[in-house]
């Protein structure tokens, strides 16, 4: 019983990655829920900054924003946001993917790109295939704090300020549903009059009060409104982390369950067929000493 033996070994071996899986699936589950509520409450803050940047630039038509305007320069910048850690399906590959494609795409233009990595894995794919990292926020935790990512982030927003870059890209995968994460590359600047354009819901306009100023005041709310989309973008993407990597090993301890039953099933198999070649020799050997 020597493949039996072994395949009990093997058994017990899958019942092992089984727990495992499940443990992983329930703490992804309780995460899961968390990384959605910050998510969501960040929405919030995030519509009512664009909300009176928008009423800020409407009234005062005369001042553009260095983040409004458009430049020649031939480098692009990237804010490439992914996980920390794996085990979450094809979510890091799906938003490296579409990356390439942009990069490919603005090659062919002849444009270069610089790029800030938030999270292992993205900082590791970039690396890998010579893309110029400028810098990089890693180890991010399961709550994502603004101070972390503002100076990263900071480096290429100066660049675009100065002219150095054309264009700064978002790119990090979407939250729809648990079962459900869209891979998108997003321009993030420059801002459109699209972005900032905002529903009137009476034809009065809006003015303000400014303490020191209109200018500064402008600066810094839009500045504080970028830095508030990359803040969504990473707790979007953490949400997604989680939905996926409890998607991921629920199918993992499913396909353990599948390989356990297919494993049991061959050593009944072949216990029946031991027990069977046994009870053969001894009806074989009772026979020949009858015969005697």
């Amino acid at each position: 019983m020597a493949a039996g033996k072994e395949i009990r070994g093997k058994i017990k071996s899958v019942e092992n990655t089984k727990k495992i899986t499940k443990a992983m699936e329930m703490v992804a589950a309780s995460k899961m829920r968390k990384a959605q509520d910050r998510m969501r409450s960040a929405r919030p803050y995030a519509d009512k900054v664009r909300t009176i940047a928008a009423h800020l630039s409407q009234a005062n038509p005369e001042y553009t924003h260095a983040f409004m305007k458009t430049n020649d320069a031939k480098v692009a910048g990237f804010i490439v946001v992914t996980t920390d850690k794996g085990l979450c399906g094809g979510m890091n590959t799906n938003v490296l993917r579409a990356v390439t494609a942009k990069l490919r795409e603005l090659q062919s233009a002849g444009v270069s790109a610089e790029a800030v990595a938030i999270g292992n894995k993205g900082l590791g794919f970039l690396t890998r295939i010579g893309a110029k990292v400028v810098s990089h926020a890693t180890q991010l935790g399961d709550t994502p704090h603004l101070d972390k990512l503002i100076g990263p982030v900071k480096v290429l927003l100066d660049a675009y300020a100065e002219g150095k870059i054309n264009a700064v890209y978002l790119s990090y995968t979407k939250f729809i549903n648990t079962m459900r994460q869209e891979s998108v590359v997003e321009q993030l600047l420059p801002l459109s009059a699209d972005a900032l354009q905002v529903e009137k819901t009476s034809g009065h306009s809006w003015d303000y009060i400014y303490e020191p100023d209109a200018q500064t005041v402008i600066d810094e709310l839009l500045v504080r409104y970028v830095e508030s989309l990359v803040y969504q973008a990473v707790a979007e993407n953490m949400a997604s982390e989680q939905s996926a990597r409890m998607v991921a090993m629920k199918a993992a301890t499913d396909n353990a369950g599948n390989v356990i039953n297919e494993l049991k099933l061959v050593y009944n198999k072949t216990r029946q067929a031991g027990i069977t070649k046994e009870l053969s020799e001894i009806v074989s050997g009772a026979a020949a000493a009858t015969g005697n």
